[in-house]
C-alpha cells in the first residue's frame, strides 16, 4: 500500500481509498478541490499500484496498513475518510476493527455482504475479464458501454493493470465478496449509492442500517457505480467540507 499526501499537515485530515482496479489518481480532481482545506492521504491499494508490480493480499491486510499509517502519522485520528467500492469495503473493515478514531466516514457503494458461495468464482473470473477488456479497450466496447464517465474508469484500469493483472482482480473480488461486515463503530457513518446500481447497493445499505441504525444513507438519482466521483467531484467536495 502506498500513501500519497497533499496539503498542509495542520489542516483537518482526509483519507481517500479507491476502488478495485483503479489507482489513487482517480481522486485527483477531488484532491484539487480540497487540498487547501485538508491534509489529504490518498492510498494506493496493493495489486493496483502505478508503476510497480504488487499483489492484492486481503481487505483486512489493507485495513491494517491504513490503520498503521494513521497511528504513526496522524496520532490515530482522521477527521474524514472516504472509500469508493473496494475502498469502502476496506474503510468498513477499519471501522469494524475500531483501532483508530474517524469522525466522519463515507462508504460509497461499499460491498458489505458476501455473495452466495456458488457465484463467487464465476463472477471473479468474469470481473477479471471485464477489467482486462478495459485495459485492452476497443471501439466495440466503447460502443457497448457508450458512457462518457466510463472512459475515466478505463484510463484508470490501464494505469494499474500491469501491477497485479488478472490475479489481483480475482483475489480482490473473492476477498471482498466472501466476508460479511459483522459490526461497525463511528460517530458519523454515511453510505452513498447511485440509483443505477441500487439492485446491488441497496442490500448493502440495509445491512449497514441493521448494524448501525443511526447511519445516514443517501441515494443519488441517475448515478452509476463511481459516477458521482467521476462526474461530480465538486459535490463530494462540498459534502466533505460540510463535515467541518
Amino acid at each position: 500500500m502506498t500513501f500519497n499526501t497533499y496539503g498542509n499537515r495542520e489542516n483537518p485530515s482526509l483519507l481517500l481509498i479507491p476502488g478495485l482496479g483503479v489507482s489513487y489518481e482517480i481522486f485527483l480532481p477531488l484532491i484539487d478541490l480540497l487540498k487547501d482545506q485538508y491534509f489529504i492521504v490518498a492510498v494506493g491499494i496493493d495489486g493496483f499500484l502505478i508503476g510497480q508490480e504488487s499483489r492484492f493480499s486481503s481487505v483486512d491486510d489493507q485495513a491494517a496498513q491504513a490503520i498503521g499509517y494513521v497511528r504513526e502519522n496522524l496520532n490515530g485520528h482522521l477527521d474524514v475518510a472516504y472509500g469508493l467500492s473496494l475502498g469502502g469495503k476496506i474503510l468498513s473493515r477499519i471501522l469494524e476493527r475500531n483501532e483508530i478514531v474517524i469522525d466522519h466516514a463515507i462508504l460509497d457503494a461499499a460491498p458489505l455482504l458476501p455473495l452466495p458461495k456458488w457465484s463467487v468464482d464465476p463472477l471473479r473470473y468474469y470481473q477479471s475479464l471485464n477489467v482486462w477488456t478495459c485495459y485492452h479497450w476497443t471501439g466495440f466496447w466503447k460502443w457497448v458501454f457508450h458512457s462518457h464517465y466510463f472512459d475515466v474508469l478505463l484510463e484508470e484500469c490501464k494505469k494499474v493493470w500491469p501491477s497485479g493483472k488478472g490475479k489481483a482482480v480475482r483475489d480482490g473480488y473473492k476477498d471482498v465478496y466472501t466476508h460479511k461486515l459483522e459490526s461497525i463503530h463511528g460517530a458519523d457513518i454515511q453510505f452513498w449509492y447511485g440509483s443505477k446500481e441500487a439492485f446491488v447497493a441497496k442490500p448493502q445499505a440495509e445491512h449497514l442500517l441493521k448494524l448501525c441504525p443511526e447511519a445516514h444513507v443517501e441515494l443519488f438519482p441517475g448515478m452509476n457505480h463511481g459516477q458521482l466521483l467521476v462526474d461530480h467531484p465538486e459535490e463530494i467536495a462540498r459534502r466533505i467540507l460540510l463535515t467541518q
